[in-house]
């Protein structure tokens, strides 16, 4: 069975600031299992912060400088959700288009 090529993977960390790719035809690779494990981590983190800006929120008296910091750390879990998304979809787009020319015609 020929090595599977497929789109650099985005990964869910920078280099200055400059976004990082893989290139691997193993997706269960050592850094394709950090990076798996890294997007893991970073959507635990985004429902925790959830969880407490909720509970900020609910807080009649929260002060401004917690409903920044509140803001703020909501914006980088967005962040990170929203790079993990589109590399997820990537990937999934090429999961799909292997299946192409097998099975069903037409679809």
């Amino acid at each position: 069975m020929p090595s599977r090529l497929t789109r650099p993977r985005l990964l869910p960390w920078s280099e200055n600031g400059k976004r990082v790719y893989l290139r691997a035809s193993d997706p269960k690779g050592v850094i394709s299992r950090l990076a798996d494990e890294m997007e893991e981590a970073q959507l635990g983190a985004g429902q925790n912060v959830l969880g407490a800006a909720r509970a900020l929120l609910d807080e009649p008296d929260a002060s401004r400088p917690e409903l920044r910091f509140t803001a703020t750390r909501l914006t980088e879990c967005l962040f990170d959700a929203l790079r993990v998304a589109e590399s997820r979809g990537e990937r999934l787009a090429d999961d799909e288009g292997e299946g192409e020319g097998e099975g069903e015609e037409g679809r």
